[in-house]
């Protein structure tokens, strides 16, 4: 694996991968890498030749300078990671290098990114996220790019940037990775103090309750709701949302007749944490 931290320089080795007929794969990444990161990078090899993981922990969509501050870092370790996982490039560019002097272009979707983390962030966190990732898309010109479905918004974002601006990418969106415990991983997890991490298992266990509340044949959704609200309540945990949408808008829904995304997010300690999980109900085929 070779680390390299300009445009031009992931652009060199992209061209002569390309001149080999070798199909390109992005991971796009803010670092902190765990087995998450690791088996989108896993998925990216099996589905292509040559493979580039971009770590760049970007400035544009952090709406707090605390947090920004805070997130972890470890370059060195995410390297290791990274090439163990038969990773060919690290694209590890400076601040600069991305937002050179006199940058003024923003890249926005509207409509999905208003709800949920739009309405806690702000729509300029989803504006951050939506140029640094169409900057990667120009600057690394992948075949496939691969996403992880924890971070469900943005996955839906960016599959409708990447339509909506014609990049003739494959936006592949790999499921979520959890610990044995069942907390979605998370760079945000090593944060959490020792009773915040073992409080942050009701996140999954709230979920899951949604999910066995369906499977029973309950089509309320404020009903199947209540049986998540009760695992977070036991841990006193308040979420800053806990929603049914509709997995291809985002909007609320009253009744879980289809697939339905059921979306959580809530504060533990120093660690904001989010999760998600798809409900289909019994006979439903979508």
């Amino acid at each position: 694996m070779i680390l390299v931290r300009t445009v031009a320089a992931v652009r060199d080795v992209v061209r002569s991968a390309r001149a080999e007929g070798r199909r390109v794969g992005l991971v796009p990444t803010m670092g902190a890498f765990h087995r998450g990161h690791v088996s989108l990078m896993s998925r990216a090899r099996e589905e292509c030749g040559f493979v580039v993981v971009s770590l760049f922990v970007n400035p544009a969509q952090f709406n707090e300078a605390a947090d920004l501050a805070r997130y972890p870092r470890d370059e060195g370790g995410d390297a290791a990671l990274a090439g163990n996982a038969g990773v060919d490039v690290l694209f590890a560019p400076d601040a600069s290098e991305v937002y050179p002097a006199g940058f003024a272009t923003t890249v926005e979707v509207t409509g999905i990114t208003e709800p949920l983390e739009g309405a806690v962030r702000g729509t300029a966190h989803f504006r951050g996220v939506a140029t640094v990732v169409a900057k990667l898309f120009n600057m690394v010109q992948p075949d496939a790019a691969y996403f992880g479905q924890k971070d469900a918004q943005q996955a839906l974002m960016i599959r409708r940037m990447a339509k909506d601006l014609d990049f003739p990418i494959e936006v592949v969106v790999c499921p979520t990775v959890r610990e044995d415990d069942g907390l979605a991983m998370s760079s945000r997890n090593a944060l959490l103090d020792a009773d915040s991490r073992r409080r942050a298992t009701a996140l999954s266990r709230a979920l899951r309750a949604v999910e066995r509340t369906v499977a029973a044949g309950e089509r309320e959704a404020a009903s199947a709701l209540a049986s998540g609200r009760a695992e977070l309540a036991a841990e006193g945990i308040e979420a800053e949302y806990f929603a049914a949408v509709s997995v291809d808008t985002l909007q609320p829904v009253d009744r879980i007749e289809s697939e339905t995304l059921i979306a959580l997010a809530a504060r533990l300690g120093a660690a904001r944490l989010i999760d998600n999980v798809i409900v289909r109900p019994p006979g439903a085929t979508r």
